[in-house]
């Protein structure tokens, strides 16, 4: 699978552990940064991340920051993007089960390494139900449309 993955300054370490672990799976894995402590603003790695998976350069993204909610917010502002922030590997897959999520989004500061790779692997495990789950996020493309 094509996957990319983006963080700031404080998910970069859990975003390159998930990317070293990702390749080592076999995985097609775009690393589009930040790679150091040093502080960067997470809307601008939010918005490559929502570009990556727009353009269709990967199927699905990982997002991290410290909380995974400004980088989530980041993500969801892009049309083609639909991205859950998520804390166990349940959510994980209701997100993609449910709401055919593309985008993954991790608060580095709040989740351990190993439930990261728990929530990434029901992420990447979970095929969308579409059925009556298909109307909804149907619905919510929709409502995109019309925005700003």
């Amino acid at each position: 699978m094509r996957i990319a993955l983006a963080a700031d300054h404080a998910g970069y370490e859990l975003k390159d552990e998930l990317v070293a672990w990702l390749r080592e799976a076999g995985h097609e894995v775009s690393d589009l940064g930040t790679n150091t402590g040093e502080s960067v603003d997470y809307p601008r790695f939010g918005e490559l991340l929502a570009n990556a998976i727009a353009s269709g350069q990967a199927e699905r993204g990982i997002a991290v920051c410290g909380s995974g909610i400004g980088i989530s917010i980041a993500v969801n502002r892009d049309p083609a993007c639909r991205c859950a922030r998520v804390d166990d590997p349940l959510s994980a897959a209701l997100a993609r089960e449910h709401n055919d999520a593309n985008v993954l989004a991790l608060g580095a500061r709040l989740i351990g390494r190993d439930m990261a790779r728990a929530c990434v692997m029901a992420f990447l495990g979970t095929d969308f139900a579409g059925g009556r789950h298909q109307r909804r996020v149907d619905q919510l493309s929709n409502l995109l449309q019309g925005s700003d």
